[in-house]
């Protein structure tokens, strides 16, 4: 559990900003968006809720591994408009926790590899540890927020 930060200005564009509903009605379609997000992802999350204070989104629910939960928390985050997400996400069967890196200009996930595991080849563990969100290895951007996942040397 814990606060993790995110670039606000980056990422998915879920919030409709509709001037005609008030903003209660606004706040409720956009939590209904991050929570469908989530789920097209295809991440299970029992009992969730999503409550949305401004640009924080906290999230409840119970998931069955450590990665899930830092898919679910990086599916929430990297949303246009987010900077923060209070998780309160409890797991099954706890795992180590990957590290989160934000992307900058001029990344490509071969250099995040080789700073953080050495070896520029090992890009596809950080892809794969980014699916779905994640749809080509070279379609990353400046702000997006990354999983990196402890690997055996």
């Amino acid at each position: 559990m814990g606060l993790f930060s995110f670039l606000k200005n980056a990422g998915a564009k879920l919030f409709n900003k509709k001037k005609e509903a008030s903003p209660e009605e606004v706040r409720a379609a956009n939590m209904e968006a991050m929570k469908k997000s989530v789920e097209d992802l295809g991440f299970e999350v029992r009992e969730m809720f999503l409550d949305l204070q401004g640009d924080t989104v906290i999230a409840f629910g119970e998931v069955d591994t450590q990665e899930i939960k830092e898919k679910v928390i990086l599916a929430l985050g990297n949303v246009e408009g987010i900077a923060t997400v209070d998780d309160r996400m409890t797991v099954e069967a706890p795992e180590p926790e990957s590290q989160f890196y934000e992307v900058k200009s001029g990344d490509s996930l071969s250099k995040i590899a080789k700073e953080f595991y050495g070896d520029a080849m090992k890009y596809p563990v950080i892809f794969e540890a980014n699916k779905p969100m994640l749809k080509d290895p070279n379609l990353i951007y400046p702000g997006q927020v990354l999983r990196i996942p402890p690997i055996e040397a």
